[in-house]
């Protein structure tokens, strides 16, 4: 059977839980669908873990979690490092935060006790090790604990994180409301006394598909259904159509496309001699910057998942339909 290429996902994460209840209880995990996974572990629908069942522990909160994994089996490769940092190959033995001091029955290194210091402290060292720093990712804080053992661990190391790698952060509710990742009921606009609902925060807010390069695909539609990519931008020899993958400039206006091995030697040059993955360069069009993980998402969903843009690009047009019905 023929093996079933996927595009990169709109949305992977690898996240952390922490019980509200008795803090010292954290669990890391992965999903496409942080809402949806938060009300597994909360017993709200069917799923969830083992470890997270037990009700003198809910609910639990997500107080923080990585974005931008290029598939599910990237996003499980990181959280089995955050999970077993004690062994983990990711991580250079002369590296490691965490160290076992007891051994299981078969002889095995018996994991470490978790704590928020320690768990935010190795997705620092994660971000840094060859296996994941060049990857797109991004760091999400939703709770100001997390993110302040996050600021003191930065504060002791000498080796930061690459620039370009995003720190966001979400703290939503003020003290006094409700802030454990769940969605507030609130009554909507036009019921009597309604309020409008409050806008989405924390992991509510987050993107689960590909709308936010909706306009960025289109323009790839257009460019590539209509084979108008002409001459690399790069080597500036003629594109033809179905002969290697082509990329679009991410740049809002730039029509500039080239071969993806041009585009990777142009971002490549005066990194390091051994780099192999880009992680951002500027267009020779534009002259604007673009991050290679950005428009890899595009090329992929282009390639791999024609019914997902077909799907994403309707929904467009018919969303535009409804406002200029609504003009008229």
């Amino acid at each position: 059977m023929a093996t079933q290429y996927k595009p990169i996902p709109a949305l992977y994460t690898v996240y952390i839980l922490r019980s509200t209840v008795r803090h010292a209880s954290l669990y890391i995990g992965s999903t496409p669908n942080p809402p949806r996974r938060l009300s597994q572990h909360n017993g709200l629908v069917r799923g969830g873990a083992a470890r997270t069942s037990r009700n003198n522990l809910r609910p639990w909160e997500m107080v923080a979690l990585v974005s931008g994994f290029p598939s599910m089996t990237a996003a499980l490769k990181f959280e089995w490092a955050l999970n077993n940092p004690h062994i983990s190959v990711h991580i250079p033995a002369s590296s490691r935060l965490a160290v076992s001091t007891q051994t299981k029955r078969n002889g095995q290194p018996r994991r470490p006790s978790k704590s928020l210091a320690s768990v935010v402290s190795n997705v620092h060292l994660l971000l840094r090790v060859p296996s994941f720093a060049r990857w797109p990712l991004r760091v999400h804080f939703f709770n100001r604990e997390a993110f302040a053992a996050w600021e003191k661990w930065c504060a002791t190391v000498s080796e930061g994180l690459r620039g370009s790698l995003g720190v966001v952060t979400d703290f939503g509710p003020q003290v006094g409301e409700k802030d454990v990742g769940e969605e507030v009921v609130t009554t909507t606009e036009g019921e009597e006394g309604g309020q409008p609902e409050p806008a989405p925060w924390g992991i509510h807010a987050l993107p689960l598909d590909y709308e936010p390069i909706k306009e960025y695909v289109a323009k790839g539609q257009d460019i590539f259904e209509f084979e108008r990519q002409g001459r690399c931008v790069v080597c500036r020899e003629e594109m033809r159509t179905g002969e290697g993958l082509h990329a679009l400039c991410t740049n809002e206006g730039c029509d500039g496309v080239g071969h993806v091995s041009c585009w990777s030697r142009h971002f490549l040059k005066g990194d390091e001699a051994d780099s192999i993955v880009p992680v951002q360069g500027q267009c020779p069009k534009c002259n604007g910057e673009v991050h290679w993980g950005d428009m890899m998402r595009e090329l992929t969903l282009r390639v791999r998942g024609p019914k997902d843009v077909e799907k994403l690009l309707k929904r467009k047009r018919k969303r535009a339909t409804k406002k200029a019905a609504a003009k008229a």
